[in-house]
């Protein structure tokens, strides 16, 4: 199953979105105009080879806990961005919408 939702900060919109995966933990991602972060899935490095601004949420199983959760990994261009480890994931998604 798929849920794709609207994500409203400050006036900006983002798109949410979670995957179900068979025995797994579901992939939680939120895309901004400029970026996007996402649950433990997302390969760092692999996003930073391309140049994406995206950070990492670890432990998360619905949007709403990966916008109320911490970032642990961000990419070069996210940290650019002024995205940084430890801040919540609504705040960093507020500077990539």
């Amino acid at each position: 199953m798929i849920k794709m939702e609207e994500v409203t900060l400050k006036g900006k919109c983002g798109i949410g979105i979670e995957i179900s995966l068979p025995d797994s933990p579901p992939l939680i991602l939120v895309k901004g105009s400029r970026g996007f972060i996402a649950c433990g899935y997302l390969d760092i490095d692999a996003a930073n080879k391309v140049g994406a601004a995206a950070a990492t949420i670890k432990g998360v199983n619905s949007v709403k806990e990966l916008l109320d959760g911490a970032i642990v990994e961000a990419t070069n261009k996210a940290l650019k961005a002024g995205i940084k480890p430890g801040m919540k994931g609504r705040d960093a998604l507020e500077k990539i919408l």
